[in-house]
């Protein structure tokens, strides 16, 4: 009688357990679009959800893109910063990439790419994205969502310096 109690009792918590880790985006501030790609591309494939709990900026913006928008929600405090890819002259100084930037934009749903062109392109000076446009463009996160005990954070773990690679980040590393 008392396995059969635990086998239930273990039954339902598997049960109730979410099959998906959420990956959470905080403090995100972006890299290698290449980098950003594969790591979105494996995000996308692994079925998993993604909570923008904070910052994204830069490369990460691509998670709009690249990530299936029925599996994204935004808490109150996400906030999206978009500007120009960039890359290394041969001098070593960094020049905004018109190729990178046109991949960047491809990257995005048409509602993203319409709001940045709305707020004057993507050029070397960020723009951000929060608030009712966001909420417009990625639905906000139910509370159990934005608080599952599951999540792994994703951030501020990429990017090794590469002059052949745009970079939609304009922070040196």
């Amino acid at each position: 009688m008392r396995a059969h109690l635990i086998a239930a009792v273990v039954s339902t918590a598997l049960s109730v357990t979410s099959v998906f880790a959420t990956e959470i985006i905080s403090g995100d501030i972006g890299g290698k679009m290449r980098d950003y790609t594969t790591h979105f591309r494996q995000l996308r494939d692994s079925g998993e959800p993604v909570v923008i709990a904070g910052t994204c900026v830069s490369a990460c913006t691509m998670v709009l893109g690249l990530v299936p928008s029925d599996r994204i929600c935004a808490t109150h405090n996400a906030v999206f910063g978009f500007h120009a890819a960039w890359t290394f002259d041969d001098s070593g100084k960094r020049v905004v990439s018109p190729s990178g930037t046109e991949d960047l934009m491809r990257t995005y749903p048409a509602p993203v790419r319409a709001w940045v062109a709305r707020h004057g392109g993507l050029t070397s000076k960020m723009i951000y994205l929060r608030g009712r446009d966001l909420a417009a463009i990625v639905p906000p996160c139910s509370s159990r969502v934005a608080s599952d005990s599951r999540a792994k954070p994703f951030g501020e773990t990429h990017q090794v310096a590469d002059g052949n690679t745009p970079r939609a980040s304009l922070d040196a590393r």
